[in-house]
Order: structure tokens, then sequence, then C-alpha cells
């Protein structure tokens, strides 16, 4: 079951490449207490996650945090060392926090996991984006399978 506006962001430890080399974060350090806003690509590297989706929230970062937006944080299905190539590909910089999902783990606790084995991708994340305030979803857009449509920057923004 997916998650809803409402619900709390479920309670776990992700790893990601900080300077120090793979790093655990946990979730709760994540949310807590902030404005958050959380949003998931299918795959680094892809053509829509590349071309519009990530670099959406790259461009207009500033403009989402001064909305009182604490922190942006981009999820996919991919390992530490494939999420912070591809944000440095991307320059996201400190615009946007890089937050690895490798086993897929944080997808299928929110229930947005994506089973594209038949396509040779395996399990990914969903196309979304929510804003989630001190660990709670107060809004969430999910695109339908292969969309772009309601999950960008722009269409977040609308809701801080």
């Amino acid at each position: 079951m997916a998650i809803k506006v409402g619900e709390k962001i479920p309670s776990m430890e992700l790893s990601f490449k900080g300077a120090d080399g793979i790093q655990q974060i946990k979730t709760d350090d994540i949310f807590k207490g902030k404005t958050v806003v959380l949003f998931s690509v299918p795959g680094a590297f892809t053509p829509t996650c590349s071309a519009k989706h990530l670099p959406g929230f790259v461009q207009n970062a500033d403009k989402i945090k001064a909305k009182g937006v604490a922190q942006i944080v981009c999820t996919s299905v991919n390992d530490p060392f494939v999420m912070d190539a591809w944000g440095k590909d991307q320059k996201v910089a400190d615009k946007v926090f890089m937050l690895p999902d490798g086993s897929a783990k944080l997808a299928k606790a929110l229930g947005m996991e994506l089973d594209l084995v038949g396509r040779g991708l395996g399990v990914r994340g969903q196309r979304y984006a929510m804003v989630v305030k001190d660990g709670v979803v107060k809004s969430l857009h999910l695109d339908a399978a292969g969309q772009f449509d309601v999950s960008s920057a722009e269409s977040i923004m609308k809701d801080l």
C-alpha cells in the first residue's frame, strides 16, 4: 500500500557517499523538525530523470528553499557511487541531497516500488514528489508509470 498524505515517513537507515566515503543516515534525521521536499526518480542517468526531473529541482532549488524548505532530497534505487556520480554530472552541489536506495528499502517501505524486471531494470522506485513536514507527508504527486507530469519542481512549488 502506497504512503498517503498524513502518514509518517518510515524510520530506517540508508547509505550515501559523503566526503569520508560511505556513510549512514537515518530517515528520522532527514525529516525531523523541518520541511523537506522528497522526490524519486526511477533511475540515475536515465533520459527523463537526467534531462527534466532532477534538473528542474536543481534550477528551482533557491525558489523552493525560499518557501521554507530546509532540504530537497532526490532518491533512486541506485547505489551510493552511482548517485554521487550522477549528482556531480548534474552539478547538484548542495542544492539537492542525493539519497541512494540501493536495495529499494525506502521505495518498498513507502509502497512506491516499481517492478521493471521484465525490462531488465529490476525493482525501482516510482516517479513522485512530496512535501514532508516533521516526518509527515503533507502533499504527494505520483506520476503514472512512464509519465512525467505531476512530480516536477514547478508542481511541488504550488504546495509550498
